[in-house]
């Protein structure tokens, strides 16, 4: 027996043994900076007493700032707009693309990794393509639209402030869209055929089979789709700083760029530690949902 428990226990620290590397990296380089900026966010600590290690305690003042702060309203309404126009298209437009290439036909495979190239590009190409299609002068879609003679002057995209976000919105669909597109077509392959013939000799008719056996088969995949697409947009950073630096106006800024802002532009370090808080909580707790949703199911 003390034989046995003896072994169990060596086959335990092996375990860890293995799993240590691992979560040593993690809490070092996700839980240090984590706990740093939560404890930074409850300071007053700026440029001029960072150096110095000055600074004090100050509680919640940070947030209460920071909320009352009509730019940082805006910069989440932006955040919340951005990442729900965002999903709306990615998903339907994805999911049309899914269901479009899970049919058998000529050159399906090739065009749907054309459409793979732009989830695979670093999204620093991607915000430079977009910045150069949406340009003035020299953009794609100017010189589109004034050939088809459906504008007679540039649209100056990038700089009117009820323009910008609309073209930030388009240049991350452009990624989502094979993202949405890759997962759902997955979810589809997982459905047998049979059930389908099945419903169709119950005289079901596309439409029918449509709702009543793809949509509910396909609840998992849909949920993780939304879930993670969610989680990307929400936390966008890279995109909106190459393209539009959170401008005109704060009219692109999102919870991303503006603790960035706040942080390195402004040298507000605890102002900026408190915008990136918020976010982190708002990701949390919608990952705790995704969680809380993926249990019900597997019960």
């Amino acid at each position: 027996m003390k034989n046995k428990l003896s072994m169990a226990s060596k086959k335990r620290l092996e375990g860890y043994g293995f799993i240590m590397p691992g979560f040593l990296y993690i809490l070092l380089i996700l839980g240090y900076p984590l706990v740093y900026n939560v404890i930074l966010s409850f300071k007053d600590t700026n440029v001029k007493n960072f150096a110095k290690g000055t600074s004090t305690f100050i509680g919640v003042e940070n947030y209460v700032k920071l909320f009352q702060d009509p730019t940082f309203q805006l910069v989440l309404k932006n955040t919340i707009v951005f990442t729900l126009a965002c999903l709306v298209v990615q998903f339907t437009v994805g999911f049309l693309f899914a269901i479009f290439f899970s049919q058998k036909f000529t050159l399906s495979g090739p065009i749907r990794g054309l459409i793979l190239v732009g989830y695979m590009m670093p999204m620093s190409v991607t915000a430079m393509i977009g910045k150069n299609i949406f340009g003035v002068s020299e953009g794609v879609i100017n010189d589109l639209l004034l050939k088809i003679g459906f504008i007679h002057e540039p649209i100056e995209w990038l700089v009117n402030g009820g323009t910008a976000l609309i073209a930030v919105i388009a240049v991350n669909c452009w990624v989502g869209i094979p993202f949405n597109m890759l997962l759902l077509t997955s979810g589809l392959t997982g459905i047998s055929e049979d059930v389908y013939e099945s419903a169709s000799l119950d005289g079901a008719n596309k439409v029918q089979r449509f709702f009543y056996i793809t949509l509910p088969l396909m609840k998992s995949s849909i949920l993780a789709v939304l879930m993670l697409g969610f989680i990307y947009t929400f936390k966008a950073f890279d995109l909106m700083f190459i393209m539009t630096s959170g401008g005109p106006l704060n009219a692109t800024d999102v919870l991303g760029t503006y603790a960035y802002t706040l942080s390195f532009t402004k040298y507000e370090f605890s102002q900026g530690s408190a915008a990136a808080i918020v976010l982190f909580c708002c990701l949390f707790v919608v990952g705790l949902f995704y969680l809380r949703l993926i249990s019900k199911e597997d019960d």
